[in-house]
């Protein structure tokens, strides 16, 4: 068992104030033998700074049962966003509610968490499906794009089976696909550079797939752009950085509408770093700001925030 006991937290010097959401004694005695009547042998560890020691010693459990917080309880500056922000961005359906909740272009979309919602999909086609929780392409490939309902139900069965959850239901955005790099926090926060994603004849039409981003140095091309949808879809991206709460750097992914609006795709607050074949860096490249450049800034904004 894992949890923060108030008692705990007032003999390290904390206020009645600052503890007053932890727990009392009773409460895990209450919880520990609710356990132990289930037939379970509950082992009282405490908080996160009492259970490190042991997880180091080669201590290991069956299950936690986890009512403890403090992902930062060990009051370490680091950089890139919070365990929320980090999380949040990786549901993209609940990362589309608080873009929408802000009045942010997005496309209008579905979550299918089973099988039995695929007809409660409501949604003009085309439409487009991916894994809610993946990244890097996983998950799509040309198929990824509906016609009609038939495809919708063949290609979310097939997701729901292969990657164990809910699926992401979105307009098909017809327009062009863009990144935008971002450095900094809040108010300081500032895009780097647009960065628009051409696929060539030779690879997957339509659609940034795995396979396309695998062998993008032979599939995809890359350009700085800095037209006027490039500064609409930077606009875009540090509306949702700030009204998100991200911080030192990442990227935001961008498509139009068939307006022509770059729509929100998905916001990657912890993007990849390889100097050559991650995003955000080719787009610093691109934009003539040198890798150690880049990471001097993100550095810098998280030091920043730590001096406060």
């Amino acid at each position: 068992m894992t949890f923060d006991l108030r008692s705990y937290y007032l003999s390290q010097g904390y206020s009645e104030v600052e503890t007053a959401e932890f727990d009392r004694e009773s409460t895990i005695e209450g919880i520990a033998d609710a356990l132990s009547s289930l037939g379970h042998t509950p082992e009282r560890i405490g908080a996160v700074t009492q259970l490190v020691p042991r997880l180091a010693a080669g201590e290991r459990w069956e299950l936690v049962f986890n009512i403890a917080e403090g992902l930062d309880a060990y009051r370490i500056p680091y950089t890139f966003s919070d365990p929320v922000v980090l999380g949040l961005s990786l549901h993209k359906g609940w990362a589309k509610r608080i873009i929408r909740d802000l009045a942010l272009p997005t496309p209008d979309f579905a979550v299918v968490e089973s099988e039995a919602d695929i007809a409660a999909v409501r949604l003009a086609y085309p439409l487009f499906a991916k894994p809610i929780a993946e990244g890097t392409g996983k998950g799509i490939t040309a198929a990824s794009k509906l016609a009609g309902p038939a495809e919708l139900e063949s290609r979310c069965r097939e997701l729901l089976e292969l990657y164990r959850q809910p699926v992401l239901v979105e307009r098909f955005l017809p327009g062009r696909e863009y990144t935008v790099g971002i450095t900094g926090t809040g108010a300081e926060a500032r895009a780097v550079g647009t960065m628009e994603v051409l696929l060539r004849r030779q690879a997957e039409a339509e659609v940034y797939s795995y396979a396309n981003k695998e062998k993008s140095e032979e599939l995809v091309d890359y350009r700085l752009v800095t037209d006027a949808k490039a500064r609409a879809a930077e606009e875009t991206a540090l509306a949702i950085w700030r009204g998100l709460g991200c911080r030192d750097g990442g990227r935001v992914d961008l498509r139009e509408d068939e307006r022509g609006v770059p729509n929100i795709m998905e916001l990657n607050p912890l993007a990849g770093l390889h100097p050559e074949h991650s995003d955000l860096p080719i787009i610093c490249n691109l934009a003539g700001i040198p890798y150690r450049e880049l990471i001097r800034r993100i550095v810098d904004s998280a030091l920043l925030r730590a001096r406060g």
